[in-house]
């Protein structure tokens, strides 16, 4: 560990980093598999509306928007509210993972989701359909960069043993680092950052919403309904 941190420098980071989540194009009437009739729908969320507590409550209300505060949590803060293991987390933190391209989230998010298919017998050759968001997110802050240090540890690229990653994570989550840049496991050409502060993120924006469809063994990836945008092939992942 002593020899790969030596390989490692500091990248000042000034830039929009695109973060790709779940979400679904149009909203879904959470009353529909109840009752067929609109109009139920309706009263039972006028209900759940009357007895349910406020998500948001603003300290200035002639200020704040709670739709910002949304957005803030939905781009940025749901990481380090659900903590799960990931590459650089044994799942006892939160780590933020953003991208230097859409693209490049195309391939990472792809490659869990299909393997999130591959755990559930058989799903993988059926006619699969996810949808996801894309918001840019602004990152200022002094990364460490791991870059140069992949020549001296490729296990860092290591496509599924996480174990040095998550030592280097659990590192520098102790000693109080911002976050860090690396190359992409899932695409070699692009680059992704993992953050373990949020307080160097702000400045949410909706970039493009996206549809996954798994057919043929292949992914299919639509910007606008219909139209290819990008096309994976599920066995490389």
């Amino acid at each position: 560990m002593q020899s790969l941190f030596a390989h490692i420098a500091l990248a000042d980071v000034h830039q929009d980093v695109a973060r790709n989540i779940v979400s679904l194009r149009e909203s879904q009437d959470l009353f529909d598999d109840l009752s067929g009739d609109p109009a139920e729908w309706r009263l039972a969320q006028q209900v759940e509306d009357e007895v349910k507590p406020a998500p948001y409550v603003s300290r200035q209300p002639v200020i704040d928007r709670p739709f910002e505060d949304a957005q803030w949590f939905n781009a940025i803060g749901w990481p380090f509210k659900h903590t799960q293991n990931s590459r650089f987390s044994d799942g006892a933190y939160g780590v933020w993972y953003g991208s230097e391209s859409v693209e490049t989230t195309v391939h990472e998010s792809a490659y869990h989701w299909y393997r999130g298919l591959l755990s559930d017998a058989g799903f993988e050759q059926m006619a699969v359909v996810a949808e996801r968001k894309v918001y840019w997110v602004a990152c200022n802050a002094a990364l460490l960069d791991l870059r140069p240090a992949v020549a001296h540890a490729p296990d860092l690229l290591h496509p599924s043993d996480y174990a040095l990653c998550q030592a280097v994570g659990a590192r520098l989550h102790r000693e109080g680092h911002p976050g860090l840049l690396t190359p992409s496991v899932r695409r070699p050409s692009g680059e992704n950052l993992a953050i373990f502060n949020p307080t160097v993120l702000s400045n949410p924006r909706h970039n493009c919403q996206l549809t996954y469809r798994l057919q043929g063994g292949q992914i299919v990836v639509e910007k606008q309904p219909g139209a290819t945008w990008l096309t994976l092939g599920a066995a490389q992942l």
